[in-house]
């Protein structure tokens, strides 16, 4: 019994260096794994943090590019103005005005017609000249009055006399 106690006593041995050597190595590899986890994890908010602001950029680089295209192609348009002085005279008046004409552009093709714009600069007539008008309003309120005042007094009689109304009645 001795030889086999002698005997089994490495191999027991043995096992157990085994099983030890097996159970360092397992934990030293659980820790390796948890080290290249959290290096991965790392890497992965890194590339997110990355990919955030790379569209970020590109959204920015995209809306500068639109707004540059759109003030080039503003700037294709154009307005082209011409003034005059224009004089009309009739029997009676004379009248100055300042003519200003607007055309818009795109390049070289017009997009619309002439505009134009007349600011009077002198307007002169003499009054004496002109024959008097039938309608004048200080004629036309007279006769209305004088009118309305005879057809009252034919249904009522004398004019009543008309008295002033306040606010609160």
């Amino acid at each position: 019994m001795d030889a086999f106690l002698w005997l089994s006593l490495p191999l027991f041995v043995s096992a157990g260096s085994a099983l030890l050597c097996y159970f360092i190595m397992q934990s030293r590899m659980d820790a390796a794994l948890a080290k290249e986890r959290e290096m991965l994890a790392e890497v992965q908010a890194k590339l997110r943090s990355q990919q955030g602001t790379m569209e970020d950029r590109i959204r920015a680089a995209q809306e500068e590019t639109r707004r540059k295209a759109l003030e080039e192609f503003l700037q294709e348009f154009r307005v082209e103005e011409r003034s005059y002085m224009r004089e009309s005279r009739t029997s009676f008046s004379k009248k100055k005005s300042m003519v200003l004409q607007e055309r818009l552009f795109f390049r070289n093709l017009p997009l619309s017609n002439w505009i134009e714009h007349e600011m009077v600069v002198e307007h002169s007539g003499d009054q004496s000249s002109l024959p008097p008008s039938v309608f004048t309003a200080k004629k036309l309120g007279e006769e209305s009055e004088g009118a309305l005042t005879r057809l009252l007094e034919s249904f009522t009689g004398p004019k009543p006399m008309l008295q002033p109304t306040t606010a609160g009645d």
